[in-house]
C-alpha cells in the first residue's frame, strides 16, 4: 500500500512510559481515511502489528513510522521513551 500525500490535522503527546494512554498499549486501529505517524523523541519503543504476529518494529530516537487506516497494532514499551503521534488525512 503506497502512502498518499497527507496533512496533519491533530497531534497528541508527548507521552512517556508513565503517561502513555492505556489504549495505545492494546490492540486498536485507525478509522478509514485516518493515518497515524509515531515520532520517537527519545529512547525506544516497539510497535506490534496485530494482524501479523511475526511483524514488529523497534523505533529509536528520531525514528518515525506511518500507520495506515484500519491496520490493527499496539505499542510495546521496551524501556524509557518519549513520543508524539500525529493524525493525518489525505491532502
Amino acid at each position: 500500500m503506497s502512502t498518499p500525500a497527507l496533512d496533519i490535522y491533530h497531534t497528541i503527546g508527548p507521552f512517556d512510559r508513565a503517561s502513555v494512554p492505556e489504549g495505545l498499549l492494546r490492540e486498536h486501529s485507525l478509522k478509514p481515511g485516518t493515518w497515524g505517524r509515531i515520532t520517537v523523541l527519545s529512547g525506544s519503543v516497539g510497535l506490534a502489528w496485530d494482524d501479523d504476529a511475526d511483524e514488529a518494529v523497534e523505533l529509536g530516537e528520531g525514528d518515525t513510522l506511518v500507520i495506515p487506516p484500519l491496520r490493527p497494532h499496539h505499542l510495546v514499551p521496551t524501556g524509557a521513551f518519549e513520543l508524539t503521534i500525529d493524525f493525518l488525512r489525505e491532502a
